[in-house]
Formats: structure tokens, sequence, C-alpha cells
């Protein structure tokens, strides 16, 4: 059972052995790719924990690809919070930017005075490394939502209102950036999920759900941080306007939504054998598939366990 604040669930978290040699590692890449901003040093930056998520997320990968995942976390949120000032109210100039950084995915060369660019360069020429090619292209569409995303949530900013639940769900799904990050579960462990695997209904609402939870979680959590800045696309805005209740009652409601959705990811979890035998899946695509499944789980877990801890929400 899990000892998070807030939410129970089954699934257990673990650590990978690799991660004080990964920490090196990506402090030295952030000085290659100069990331920081100028009021953010290592220093503060240490306190978010980025590596350790990393290590949580994914516990059994290998220092090399440990290294990568640490670097793909430090990306994310450095990434995401340069849109928190002016330039994330400038949907026009955030869509540019954003539009670059696709390019890269097709073979664009990075602007060398764009540490962004040059980052991201260097993450997916690494991601795609020894990868088939229907990954790659997939990875490279999930890549493309979140950088798209980024526009559209700029201009949720300008407009001041907080949108619906449907269209909170749309956009939180492609800035969360969470089918990314669960493409890396195949690529830190070198496998290939079996096409009807992936795409099975119950694994595909497994892996919605492992998606959606964080984000709920998540938007609890950084709710103090957002609120003041007219940040609108969080469920806890979401609900205070549909209930016309206080902030606490709201963050109560969502807390209690996640709580619903790991309960439906567990049951849906003891589905999956009989997934794979009606599939006709021999055993080492069942392996394949069960070591996928396991990913999304134990991301879930070790993001719940990190989030609880890490210091970056809890100056909010």
């Amino acid at each position: 059972m899990s000892d998070d604040d807030s939410l129970l669930h089954p699934f257990p978290h673990r650590r990978s052995p690799h991660a004080a040699e990964a920490a090196g590692r990506h402090r030295a890449w952030l000085e290659r790719h100069p990331l920081l901003s100028t009021d953010l040093g290592h220093t503060a930056y240490a306190h978010w924990e980025v590596v350790e998520l990393a290590a949580l997320g994914y516990p059994d990968a290998e220092p090399d690809e440990l290294a990568l995942a640490a670097d793909l976390m430090g990306f994310y949120f450095l990434f995401d919070d340069q849109f928190d000032g002016p330039l994330g109210r400038r949907p026009a100039e955030v869509a540019v930017i954003c539009e670059r950084l696709t390019a890269v995915l097709h073979g664009a060369p990075p602007d060398p005075a764009s540490p962004a660019e040059t980052a991201f360069a260097d993450l997916w020429a690494r991601s795609v490394t020894g990868m088939p090619a229907r990954w790659r292209a997939r990875a490279a569409y999930n890549w493309e939502w979140y950088f798209a995303s980024h526009a559209a949530e700029a201009a949720g900013r300008v407009s001041e209102r907080p949108p619906d639940r449907d269209g909170y769900l749309v956009l939180r799904r492609g800035t969360a950036a969470m089918e990314t990050i669960f493409d890396m579960i195949e690529r830190l462990g070198r496998f290939d999920v079996p096409a009807a695997a992936h795409h099975h209904p119950v694994l595909r609402q497994i892996r919605q759900l492992a998606a959606d939870i964080p984000s709920l979680s998540n938007d609890v959590r950084s709710y103090p941080k957002e609120a003041p800045t007219g940040d609108v696309n969080n469920l806890v805005m979401i609900v205070q306007r549909e209930r016309d209740c206080s902030a606490e009652e709201a963050c109560a409601v969502v807390t209690a939504e996640a709580q619903l959705m790991l309960g439906r990811c567990a049951d849906l979890v003891t589905q999956l054998p009989e997934s794979y035998r009606a599939l006709g899946l021999d055993p080492a695509q069942r392996m394949l598939a069960r070591r996928y499944a396991e990913g999304l789980t134990t991301w879930l877990a070790g993001y719940l366990h990190w989030e609880a801890r890490t210091g970056r929400y809890r100056t909010a």
C-alpha cells in the first residue's frame, strides 16, 4: 500500500541503484545545455529531486539509460517552467518556439544559440538510437503533441477563462507529456510491445489512467502556485467553478476522483492475463506486454511517491 499523503494504491514503488551515478551525469548534461534560468541555480534545482523521479520511474534502467531518463525529466520541468512568466502569455511566440523543436524531430538542425533546441536534439538522438521505425513514428507524434499543446495553454492564460472538463483533459493530456514518458518504458528497457497488446482496450485504459492520475494529483499540489499566476488549466479551478465551492473543497473532490481512478486502474490490471490469452499472444509476446504494463504501474507508483516529497511543490 502506498505511503503517499493523499492517495492509496496497491502498486509498489522501487528505486534504481544507479541514482548517484545518474545525478553526476545529469549535472554535467545541464552544464552542456544551460536550461536553468538565472534565478534557479543548481542548489535550488537539486531540491526538486529530478534524478530521484527518474530512479523511481524507471528502477530497472541501466546507468546509461537512467542518465537519459534524468535528462528527460529535467528537460520537461525546465522547458515547461519557461512559460510561467510573460512568455507564457504570448501564444504566437510560444508556437514558434515549439514549431522549431518539432522540426528537430524531423531532422532540422537545432539553433546552437538555443539551449532548449540543442538539449532536445541531444535527447531525441539518444532516444531513437536502436529503436524500430514503428516506435520512432509513435514517439515523434507524441513529442509533437506535447510541444504543440503549449501554445493552446498560453492562449488559455490570456483568455483567463478556465476550460470545461473535456477541454481540460484534451489539453492536459498534451502538456503533461505522459505518452512520451511511457514510450521510454520500451526505450529504456530495450524492447518493443506487440501492436495488438499496445492498442488493446484494457492496456490503453491503464495507460490513460496512469497518465491522468498524476495530472490530477499534480493539479492539487501545484494549485497554490498556479492560481495567482492566471494558469487556468487546472482541474481544481474547474471544480471550484462547477460547484461554486472553496479551493479546499475542490482539492478534496479532485483527490477523491484520482483515488477512484487508481481503483479502476488496479481492477484493469487483473484483466490483462485474459486479454493476452484472447489476443493469442505467444509466451515471448506476453512477457513483453507484461513488462510494459508493469512499467506503467511502476512509473505511477514512483511518481506519486516522488511528488509527495519533492521540494518542487513544497515551496508553493
